[in-house]
């Protein structure tokens, strides 16, 4: 038995690990935007806030070209069907082209859009012009993540790695040299990250290219396969909606709550951001080891596997959180000089430090679902985790209340806690068992 969860423990760190690494370089470049466009002021980090926000939210539904892709070729290969596990991936990034194709119609909608948060002027325009940019990189980012899917599925987390930390490196030096150096401020954080992603995505297609030729799987787009591909992600569709929901609501009450907890709630959530793909790496090592040990009608291996990582990720979580809490009062000087902002942010940060270990919990047992295919389960309860959660965060606007530590208590706990409990629950059922190749 010991053994057993020691060769676990080696399978899981060899996909985990290099997962980590190009998980973190994802919200990295977040950091280095925020950062960077941070000392510009308080206006121009709260647009950024607004328009990270809005992107995130579209790509993030989106997230099943990754997500949806990992497990299905992860079956195939199981089941011992390479051509099929590529050809897979093939449709994902077909899919991923179209869907970003479509999105670039939507850049004259950046302004109206922003506007909806009901900013101050100043903040909006700032917004406007870091979305509107940004629309151009969204098929680039919807490519990587059908390829990145791809390659998580056949097992191989080390490739996107080694795209991860490239693209990373160009986009902070391209900021950097846009944002100062041609003094384009805002603009020029947008530009430079949508340079570095086309350049990612360039690599993806010609890796996916390079392994269809060599398997023997036609390149071209096969629409009926296109459609089977899409209508298999609309669970996981409405499960992500239910996600960016919460996240736009959040930043809808901070928004009202003014101009500094906004800014602070931009620099807490991409702190968020940094910390959940951290704990995330655990749970594409869930999709990719599930999905591949139903695919090979292994039952008790992916039991197995969805033990391991829970221990695995509240172990990791209580890491993080002491981390985060130990820098709690220190770290906001990074991002900002603004007094306003550094003096309301440790609160944020010490709600979501404490929160870590639940954080854990959910993020492995998500991807230990997604690899089962039970991505049904996970839209509905979904919709019930936002019935608890908004509520709760609504009560941030009330007079006199302490609106930062409100918002953040209400996502750290009540939206955090919620999943935990419907998450927990499924996974102790035998409901989300399915093997073979099909889910």
């Amino acid at each position: 038995m010991r053994r057993r969860a020691d060769a676990l423990d080696r399978e899981i760190l060899a996909l985990a690990a290099p997962a980590l690494g190009a998980l973190v370089a994802e919200p990295a470049f977040l950091l280095v935007d925020t950062a960077l466009v941070g000392h510009l002021g308080a206006e121009e980090l709260a647009g950024v806030g607004i328009g990270v926000a809005v992107l995130s939210t579209v790509v993030g539904l989106l997230v099943f070209l990754a997500y949806g892709t990992t497990p299905t070729v992860a079956r195939l290969l199981g089941a011992g069907d390479r051509p099929g596990a590529i050809r897979a991936g093939i449709d994902g990034i077909w899919l991923a082209i179209v869907a970003g194709v479509a999105l670039l119609a939507t850049a004259p909608l950046a302004g109206p859009v922003v506007a909806l948060f009901g900013a101050a002027s100043a903040v909006t325009q700032h917004a406007a012009v870091y979305l509107g940019i940004s629309i151009v990189g969204l098929p680039a980012m919807l490519i990587v993540l059908a390829a990145t899917g791809l390659l998580r599925g056949l097992q191989d987390t080390r490739t996107p790695l080694v795209v991860a930390a490239v693209g990373f490196a160009a986009n902070a030096a391209l900021n950097v040299a846009l944002i100062y150096g041609a003094g384009l401020g805002v603009a020029g954080s947008a530009l430079g990250t949508v340079i570095a992603q086309w350049g990612m995505a360039g690599f993806f297609v010609a890796f996916a290219v390079r392994a269809a030729r060599r398997a023997g799987v036609p390149l071209g787009i096969r629409w009926a396969d296109l459609g089977r591909t899409a209508s298999t992600g609309g669970w996981l569709f409405v499960r992500t909606l239910s996600l960016r929901v919460a996240l736009l609501a959040t930043t809808a009450v901070a928004t009202q709550a003014g101009t500094t907890a906004l800014a602070a709630t931009q620099i807490a959530f991409t702190l968020f951001s940094t910390l959940a793909f951290a704990l995330d790496a655990l749970a594409i090592a869930g999709q990719a080891m599930v999905g591949k040990s139903l695919g090979a009608d292994d039952v008790a291996q992916a039991r197995a596997v969805s033990r391991r990582l829970q221990r695995w990720g509240v172990g990791l979580g209580c890491v993080v959180g002491a981390l985060l809490l130990s820098v709690a009062w220190v770290l906001g000087g990074v991002f900002t000089t603004d007094a306003g902002v550094l003096a309301a942010l440790p609160a944020a940060l010490v709600l979501l430090a404490l929160a870590q270990p639940i954080a854990g919990f959910v993020f492995v047992l998500d991807g230990v679902l997604i690899g089962a295919g039970d991505a049904r389960y996970l839209a509905w309860t979904g919709v019930v985790n936002l019935a608890v959660f908004l509520p709760l965060l609504l009560l941030a606007l009330l007079p006199g209340w302490p609106a930062l530590t409100v918002i953040w208590a209400a996502f750290s706990f009540g939206y955090l806690g919620a999943r935990a409990v419907t998450l927990g629950l499924r996974a102790r059922s035998d409901a989300w068992v399915r093997t073979g190749a099909a889910r």
